[in-house]
């Protein structure tokens, strides 16, 4: 059975819909039939509560996982009100990671040697914190390709910077083979003249690298964590959900031709 994709949502500010794009892009590929594990790695643990489980009466976490080296699956959980979506979650105990991590062998690489050998998912997505500390370097070691949440707004490119020379520090010394899956734009407002200017900036400087689908603000995928649900199934015929499936069916192609 093929090794999963796997893939880092990250961006080191927060408020860019990073956990928003995780579960419901997570969502969309499983309507498709795909298999997805979702890693929350995240201390906020929004992935966690937003799919309706409840990290406060969880025994075990990704905290067990790449702190104290417990086996992924023993720690993953079935969502079973979205069909073919398994979730490793977060706890509010995560905070302490970082710094737990820094005196561990291999500190850096825990998270893809807990990924080595997983082939029961055709997606692994990872859901990380709003920063570049070992959390965020531990997934994107063990990432085939990160995908960025930039949000429609005047400071959005300004970040990109650093994640991009990160990204370049990462291969050069952990990961080789990391890539850039792709710019999702998000938080689109069509009746401002900025959303537009943002969206047409990037799509100036980052060409095809920037996904055609862009994800638009939208009251119902604020609502849709507070009721557990990813926006396919809290409004399923909404925009928000039409763009999300729509960013799933443009990375299933690109990951296709990165196969071929």
């Amino acid at each position: 059975m093929p090794r999963p994709h796997v893939i880092t949502v990250c961006n080191q500010k927060g408020g860019v819909g990073k956990t928003t794009t995780a579960i419901n892009l997570g969502a969309a590929l499983c309507e498709k039939g795909l298999r997805v594990l979702l890693i929350d790695c995240d201390p906020q643990a929004n992935a966690t509560s937003g799919l309706s489980v409840d990290f406060k009466r969880l025994e075990a976490s990704i905290y067990d996982v790449v702190v104290l080296g417990r086996p992924l699956l023993d720690v993953a959980i079935s969502i079973k009100h979205v069909p073919r979506l398994t979730l490793v979650p977060a706890t509010v105990g995560l905070a302490g990671a970082e710094l737990e991590l820094a005196d561990l062998p291999l500190r850096e690489s825990r998270l893809r040697l807990a990924l080595d050998g997983l082939n029961d998912f055709d997606y692994v997505l990872l859901d990380t914190p709003p920063s570049l500390g070992l959390l965020t370097i531990n997934c994107l070691v063990a990432a085939d390709a990160m995908l960025i949440p930039l949000q429609c707004e005047y400071y959005a490119l300004e970040g990109l910077t650093l994640l991009t020379h990160t990204q370049s520090l990462v291969r050069q010394s952990l990961n080789p083979g990391l890539r850039l899956a792709g710019i999702v734009l998000t938080l689109f407002d069509p009746r401002t003249v900025l959303s537009s200017q943002v969206v047409a900036e990037v799509r100036r400087q980052f060409g095809s690298q920037a996904f055609d689908t862009v994800i638009p603000r939208s009251v119902r995928l604020s609502e849709a964590p507070s009721h557990g649900l990813p926006i396919t199934q809290y409004d399923p015929t909404g925009r928000g959900a039409i763009a999300y499936r729509a960013l799933a069916e443009e990375l299933v192609l690109r990951n296709s031709k990165v196969a071929a």
